[in-house]
């Protein structure tokens, strides 16, 4: 395993949509090392999911996990979820306003509206087809993830953009409202 550069706003490579990877390609060796390598970078990096875009290949592979992570304290934990060629099914009108920050946009964050419930289905890393549901602040998170394969980083979903702020800014003045409203969601979807 390694740790990957991690590509920033700008890099062509975060605007390209990850092209699907073939059965046979998802146990080829290199395939198997790129994802262990996701993992530990996004380990390193203390993200709670990373694109495989992210790291310069762009396939159709991310990661998630989020465990007692210090960069988001308010998310509830779920575990490491490898998803290869992954579609997300929107099962609800409702959303809500999450706050977002990416590893591949360093130091900026702002509110973007997320579906506060989503199918997702997709290959794991051995490829055996995975099909689940998801909730709340966790449902934000795959969606956040999935926009990356498809070209989109959160800014794209930024309405307001007067909610764009560094990660200092965001502590000093809209953590504590936001921490309050996602500890409800929490609370209501236990995700």
């Amino acid at each position: 395993m390694a740790l990957r550069k991690i590509a920033t706003i700008g890099h062509p490579v975060l605007r390209q949509v990850a092209r699907t990877l073939p059965a046979a390609e998802i146990a080829r060796e290199e395939t198997q090392a790129l994802i262990d390598d996701m993992i530990e970078t996004m380990r390193d990096a203390n993200g709670a999911g990373i694109a495989a875009n992210q790291v310069y290949a762009p396939v159709q592979i991310c990661v998630i996990c989020v465990e007692n992570n210090p960069r988001y304290p308010y998310k509830p934990n779920f575990p490491l979820t490898v998803l290869v060629n992954p579609t997300v099914e929107v099962l609800t009108i409702d959303t809500f306003r999450n706050f977002e920050g990416c590893l591949s946009v360093p130091n900026l964050r702002g509110e973007v509206e997320r579906f506060t419930h989503v199918r997702v289905r997709a290959l794991d890393r051995n490829g055996a087809p995975l099909d689940f549901e998801v909730k709340g602040l966790t449902a934000g998170t795959f969606q956040h993830e999935l926009d990356h394969l498809g070209g989109k980083l959160f800014v794209d979903r930024v309405s307001d953009t007067t909610t764009l702020c560094t990660w200092s800014e965001f502590e000093r003045h809209f953590q504590a409202d936001f921490v309050e409203r996602a500890r409800a969601l929490v609370a209501k979807f236990g995700q």
